[in-house]
């Protein structure tokens, strides 16, 4: 990249950024090409936090941020451009305060209503280069195609309990996208969101903090970037491996013959929340003398209210200190293989965790052993917070 814009670095930016200047690799020239620059992040929390605060400290000149969720108290463990006041507030708000305090020289640019697949392209090329702070399949493989379509590079970063991801993707300068690593989604429920899982809030500080140092070397032009290489952390054993990629040729959207030539939304309907795997699954029955295998948490309600039905909450006892729905029967996800004897024989079982992974397993698991009117409870208790009793803390 080089500079376009006529408008010097003022005394007190030349101060500011006096520690980069000093790098030979930087210089005026360098922090002058990161003035004149446009990055767009994608998502307000856990890596696009650490990544717009050391963007803006550099003296990125505009930082688009895109966003349409709160901030909710658990948040508040990793994703550290937002605190306690912040609750409650729109994420683009907080941010807008954060940064503007660490430097009111950026220019910010906010988009409430997120990354949408109608907008995906146009917003794209309004920027230089996007990083990706998502944590939901759907939305990486849409930033990944949108990147491509528009022709920008994007620096990917993801984050799974004490591990991360990095890589620099940019196809039209030759290098391989998301699509030639994982050129499709897994199987929906097959990987565990962090809200299952959990993960390590320092670890989002890591891998958001490269994503800003790619971002960087870009815009200035220095160093050598993570294209064609994928980078893995392991914090709990601190330890960093690269490996190699290659451009598909049989790529689905950067290859010879692509599939992916238009962003089409049914494409990318998938979220972070765990989802019924697919009716054909032969290890999930469901016939006329069964349950259905999923229930939505309006029907979950109407099912008690009739009283033939049971609430089971699989989760860990200390997340039932933080909530619990009324008159559920705690039997942890680990104790129903030796609780079965306590499951009630005339009555459907409904099972619930926090957003519905743990209990379709369990479903599963009670099915094989003949508790065919079990049924798993989409979405868990953090449905039910949002659509049934908003008194209920989240997490």
């Amino acid at each position: 990249m080089s500079p376009t814009d006529t408008h010097p670095l003022s005394s007190l930016e030349l101060a500011r950024y006096s520690r980069h200047i000093l790098l030979e690799e930087i210089g005026v020239a360098g922090q002058q090409k990161l003035k004149n620059a446009k990055v767009l992040v994608i998502g307000a929390g856990g890596l696009g936090s650490p990544a717009a605060l050391y963007l803006a400290a550099a003296g990125v000149g505009t930082i688009g941020l895109a966003d349409f969720d709160k901030v909710e108290l658990h948040n508040l463990q990793r994703q550290i451009i937002h605190g306690q006041s912040d609750v409650d507030r729109p994420k683009i708000e907080s941010a807008k305060d954060t940064l503007t305090e660490i430097n009111p020289h950026v220019k910010l640019q906010f988009h409430d209503e997120g990354l949408q697949p109608h907008n995906a392209i146009a917003l794209f090329s309004q920027y230089d280069i996007i990083v990706d702070g998502t944590d939901n399949f759907a939305t990486r493989y849409l930033n990944n195609d949108a990147a491509y379509l528009a022709g920008k590079p994007l620096v990917y970063g993801s984050i799974f309990k004490f591990e991360g991801q990095a890589s620099f993707f940019h196809p039209k300068a030759s290098g391989p996208c998301y699509r030639c690593l994982f050129p499709e989604p897994p199987p929906p429920g097959s990987v565990p969101n962090c809200g299952e899982a959990g993960v390590m809030g320092a670890l989002c500080g890591i891998v958001g903090s490269i994503q800003s140092m790619e971002t960087i070397k870009y815009i200035t032009g220095i160093g050598e970037n993570l294209s064609g290489k994928l980078l893995f952390i392991d914090t709990l054993n601190m330890g960093f491996k690269t490996l190699k990629l290659k451009k598909d040729p049989h790529c689905p959207l950067c290859g010879e013959k692509p599939t992916y030539t238009s962003i089409e939304a049914e494409n990318y309907q998938e979220t972070c929340e765990t989802k019924l795997e697919s009716p054909n699954n032969t290890s999930i029955k469901n016939d006329m003398n069964e349950s259905p295998i999923e229930i939505d948490v309006t029907t979950t309600k109407a099912k008690l209210a009739e009283g033939e039905s049971i609430l089971i909450d699989v989760r860990e006892q200390y997340e039932r200190e933080i909530c619990s729905i009324d008159g559920s029967v705690h039997i942890p996800m680990g104790e129903i293989p030796a609780r079965l004897n306590e499951l009630p024989k005339n009555k459907e079982i409904l099972v619930h965790c926090h957003h519905g992974g743990r209990s379709l397993r369990v479903v599963q698991f009670l099915r094989q052993n003949g508790f065919t009117r079990s049924t798993n409870v989409a979405g868990g208790i953090d449905s039910w917070a949002t659509q049934i009793d908003s008194s209920l803390q989240r997490y």
